[in-house]
């Protein structure tokens, strides 16, 4: 084991959110390390909460600064953003279309018959 960590170096830990700062990070690290004294854990644990949720509403702040004057001029850069905050997608197609009669028609052959009588 000990040749192991001799050869292979440590892998340093990436933030898995765009909002987490180096200090976060550390934080995180010595939190882990903490795991044998329960006390010193909740302690750092606290620390790594307030810390995050700061971080994350300022990040957040900082976004919507950006996003205020893309409103008139850059829309397509606009929604890009609130996508990066929010997290979600939204998808152009869902597969499915309605037919003459109003069913819903969800089969690929018979949505290509449908886009064909359109």
């Amino acid at each position: 084991m000990e040749a192991a960590t001799e050869v292979i170096p440590k892998v340093k830990r990436k933030a898995k959110q765009k909002w987490m700062t180096e200090e976060i990070l550390n934080l995180m690290e010595e939190r882990r390390c903490a795991k044998g004294n329960k006390e010193k854990y909740e302690q750092i644990h606290k620390k790594v909460q307030e810390k995050c949720n700061m971080s994350k509403e300022n990040w957040i702040n900082e976004k919507c600064k950006e996003i205020e004057p893309q409103r008139k001029h850059a829309p397509q850069t606009m929604y890009r953003n609130i996508e990066e905050i929010t997290g979600k997608r939204t998808f152009l197609s869902t597969g499915c279309i309605k037919a003459m009669n109003g069913d819903i028609i969800i089969d690929k052959e018979k949505i290509l018959e449908r886009w064909a009588e359109y």
